[in-house]
């Protein structure tokens, strides 16, 4: 599920049960269609999703938030880097 902000600052992607590398490209899609230090929400399985989403987003240069954290899952916050 995609949902665009009506400002165009933020969007949100529920990429549970999403294998990867498939919710890592799609993120980056996201990120593409966004203005720098605008935001996206993600919502993605633990494990092996986390430990190698989150460190190629920072690699890339853009914040990462764990805002939420359930048994299964956990919510990102993105904030898109300026470069």
């Amino acid at each position: 599920m995609i949902v665009l902000d009506p400002d165009k600052s933020s969007l949100y992607l529920d990429l549970r049960n999403t294998p990867c590398p498939l919710n890592l490209i799609r993120i980056r899609l996201a990120l593409e269609t966004l203005e720098p230090s605008s935001f996206l929400e993600v919502d993605l399985d633990r494990g092996e999703p986390e430990e190698m989403v989150i460190p190629s987003l920072k690699n890339a240069g853009h914040h990462v938030e764990i805002i939420s954290q359930e048994i299964s899952w956990i919510k990102l916050l993105i904030t898109k880097s300026g470069g």
